[in-house]
C-alpha cells in the first residue's frame, strides 16, 4: 500500500514538473514575440526617418532640401561646390511633450538668425515640418539635448559651397524645394543632376586664385572710395573663357539671406552708360569705315560742337585741334563725336550689332539683362553714342568687344566652362587684323601717357581706356552720381587677358581724395589686379619687351590733359 502511494506522489511531482516546463517556454516565446515586434516598429521607424522622412514635410526656416549633385570645380581642380550628406532638424508637433514657447525660446538661443515666434508657429502647427537644414553637428547636439520626442534629425543631401563668398556670383546656390538658384547652379542644372554625371564634377572656367585676388582689390576699392559697389572681370582674351568675375557686394551661398539684392551679379544684370570707353570702338569702326585713314589728321576741338539744340563739349579741353591719338589720349567727346558724324549712323550700328550690344550677353548664365538700344539713329545720336552716352551695356558686353578689340579683330561669346583647344569657337570677325594692331598701339599710348597712366603695371603692358559716365537720374544725369570704367588688356604686345574694373559713385580714394574719374578710381585698381594676377597666369614683368608706338609718340601735343 506504501508503495502505490509513493508511486502517485513521484507521478504527481512529473505532471507539475511537466506544467511548469510548459508554462515557461509559453511566457518565454510570449517575450520573444514582444522583443521581435519591438525590433520591428524600431526598423520601420529607423526607415521612415531615414527615407520618408528626408523627403517629405512641408518647406521650414531655411530653405529646402536639394537632390544629389555633381560637384563644381574650377579650372584647376578647387572643388567650388559639393553635395554632401548632412543633418536637417523637423518637428512633429503631434508628439510633443514640453510647452512649444519655451521650447521655442531654447531654439532661438540655438539659432540666433531666427525668430522664437517662428519657431513656434512651427512648433503649433499641424503637420510635420522642418526645423533647420543644413544644421551643424554641435546644433544637433544642442537640440537633441533638450530631450524632445517630437524633434527629429532625418539625413538629407546637402549642398556646401567650400569657399564660401567666393565667386558667388558666378556659382548662384543650389535650388530650393524646386525653386530659386542662379548662377552656373541653375544653368547647369540638368548636367549637375544628370544621374549618369554625379561623379563627374562640372569643371568651370575660372580660377579661383584670380578670382579671390580681383575679389580682394575691388573690395579694397570699393571701401577706401567709399563707393556704393564694385564690378569686375578678367577675360581670355583669345577664348572668351571667363576667368574671374566678381560683383560686390557679395552674399555667401551657404547661408542665403533674405536680402536679393546682394544676389545681383552686375556684369552680367546690370546695364550702364560706359562712357569714353566706347571711343576706341568707335574709332576701330571709323578705321575699317575708311573714315580715318591717317593718324596724323587733326579734327577742330577748338569749341564745344554744337548740333541743334546739343551741346558736345571736352570734361578737361584742350581748345586746339587735334588727331586720333591726341583723341584718345586726351579723351576727347569732341573729336570722336565728329569722327562719327563724318563715318555716318550704319557702319556704327554694323559694328555695334556685331559686338551684341543690341541684345544680351553671350554667356551660359540666366541672369542676363537687355541692352539699352536707340530707337532711332539720328545725327545727335550716332555722334553721342559714339562716346558712350545713349547706349547702355553690360559690362561683360564691353569687356567681350575689347577682347575682339585687341585679339586680331574676333569676336567670340564669354563662357564660364573651360574650354579645351579644340572646343574655342572660331567666332566672328568685327575688326581688320590691320585696325586691331593700331588699337593695341592706341589704347597702349593712353596708359603710358593718357588718361590710364595710373594702370600702368610695370614690366605687364597694359593698355586700356577710362571711362567716366554720369548715372540717367529722372529724365537727366545725376552730375555727382558716376560709374567709373577702365577696360584693359595685357600684355598689349600679345594681349592674353582682358581686365575690366568698375567703381559705383566713387567719392575719392585716399591717394586722390575727391578725384572721383575713372583716371583716379578705377584705373589703379586695375593695375593692382594685374600685379597680382600676372604671375598666377605665367606672365611675368618683362620691361625689355613692349608694343611699338615710336611713329606715334610724336604726334602728342607737349601739353597733357586729364579726362
Amino acid at each position: 500500500m506504501a508503495t502505490i502511494v509513493v508511486r502517485h506522489d513521484r507521478l504527481s511531482v512529473r505532471r507539475q514538473t511537466v506544467n511548469l516546463t510548459a508554462l515557461a517556454h509559453k511566457r518565454l516565446m510570449i517575450l520573444l514575440l514582444l522583443l521581435t515586434a519591438v525590433c520591428a516598429v524600431l526598423v520601420v521607424r529607423l526607415f521612415w526617418m531615414g527615407v520618408v522622412a528626408s523627403t517629405s514635410g512641408s518647406r521650414g526656416v531655411a530653405g529646402g532640401a536639394v537632390p544629389a549633385r555633381a560637384d563644381i570645380v574650377d579650372r584647376n581642380g578647387l572643388p567650388l561646390a559639393r553635395t554632401m550628406d548632412g543633418y536637417a532638424i523637423s518637428v512633429r508637433p503631434s508628439k510633443l511633450l514640453g510647452d512649444p514657447q519655451e521650447l521655442a525660446a531654447k531654439l532661438h538661443e540655438i539659432f540666433p538668425d531666427t525668430e522664437a515666434v517662428e519657431f513656434h508657429r512651427l512648433l503649433t502647427g499641424k503637420r510635420w515640418a522642418y526645423l533647420r537644414h543644413r544644421a551643424l553637428p554641435e546644433q544637433v547636439a544642442a537640440v537633441n539635448a533638450l530631450g524632445e520626442i517630437g524633434i527629429e534629425f532625418p539625413r538629407e543631401k546637402e549642398r556646401l559651397y567650400p569657399q564660401r563668398t567666393l565667386a558667388a556670383h558666378v556659382l548662384g546656390f543650389a535650388p530650393v524645394d524646386g525653386q530659386g538658384g542662379m548662377g552656373v547652379e541653375a544653368a547647369f542644372n540638368d548636367r549637375l543632376t544628370n544621374r549618369d554625371m554625379l561623379g563627374t564634377p562640372l569643371v568651370l572656367s575660372l580660377d579661383s586664385r584670380v578670382q579671390g585676388a580681383l575679389e580682394s582689390e575691388l573690395y579694397a576699392g570699393m571701401v577706401d572710395q567709399k563707393a556704393k559697389g564694385a564690378t569686375g572681370i578678367v577675360l581670355d582674351a583669345n577664348t572668351g573663357e571667363v576667368i574671374a568675375m566678381a560683383s560686390l557686394p557679395v552674399f555667401d551661398p551657404n547661408k542665403l539671406g533674405k536680402d536679393d539684392n546682394a544676389r545681383r551679379n552686375d556684369v552680367v544684370q546690370s546695364r550702364y552708360e560706359l562712357g569714353s570707353t566706347f571711343k576706341p570702338l568707335s574709332i576701330a569702326a571709323a578705321m575699317d569705315n575708311g573714315t580715318v585713314t591717317s593718324m596724323s589728321r587733326r579734327y577742330d576741338a577748338t569749341a564745344p560742337l554744337q548740333v541743334g539744340g546739343f551741346r558736345i563739349k571736352d570734361d578737361h579741353p584742350l581748345g586746339r585741334w587735334l588727331n586720333v591719338p591726341e583723341t584718345l589720349v586726351h579723351s576727347s567727346n569732341i573729336v570722336t563725336a565728329r569722327i562719327a558724324d563724318e563715318m555716318g549712323a550704319g557702319p556704327m550700328q554694323k559694328v555695334y550689332r556685331s559686338l551684341e550690344f543690341d541684345q544680351r550677353p553671350s554667356i551660359e548664365l540666366r541672369e542676363r539683362s537687355r541692352t539699352l538700344w536707340p530707337s532711332s539713329w539720328g545725327r545727335i545720336t550716332t555722334m553721342t553714342v559714339a562716346y558712350g552716352h545713349g547706349i547702355a551695356v553690360t559690362p561683360l558686353h564691353l569687356a567681350s568687344a575689347y577682347a575682339a578689340l585687341v585679339n586680331g579683330g574676333i569676336w567670340r561669346p564669354a563662357t564660364v566652362l573651360r574650354l579645351k583647344p579644340d572646343q574655342v569657337p572660331a567666332g566672328r570677325r568685327v575688326f581688320t587684323a590691320a585696325t586691331s594692331a593700331r588699337m593695341r598701339q592706341l589704347l597702349r599710348m593712353i596708359v603710358s601717357a593718357g588718361t590710364g597712366r595710373s594702370a600702368n603695371a610695370p614690366g605687364y603692358r597694359v593698355g586700356g581706356k577710362t571711362g567716366s559716365a554720369e548715372k540717367p537720374f529722372e529724365g537727366g544725369y545725376a552730375r555727382h552720381s558716376l560709374v567709373t570704367t577702365f577696360a584693359a588688356a595685357f600684355p598689349m604686345d600679345n594681349p592674353k587677358y582682358i581686365v575690366l574694373t568698375m567703381m559705383d559713385e566713387p567719392q575719392g580714394g585716399s591717394e586722390h581724395p575727391g578725384l572721383r574719374t575713372a583716371a583716379f578710381t578705377a584705373a589703379p585698381v586695375v593695375k593692382r589686379v594685374v600685379e597680382r594676377i600676372g604671375p598666377m597666369l605665367d606672365i611675368l614683368p618683362d620691361e625689355r619687351r613692349d608694343v611699338d608706338i615710336s611713329e606715334l609718340m610724336p604726334l602728342l601735343w607737349k601739353a597733357e590733359g586729364e579726362e
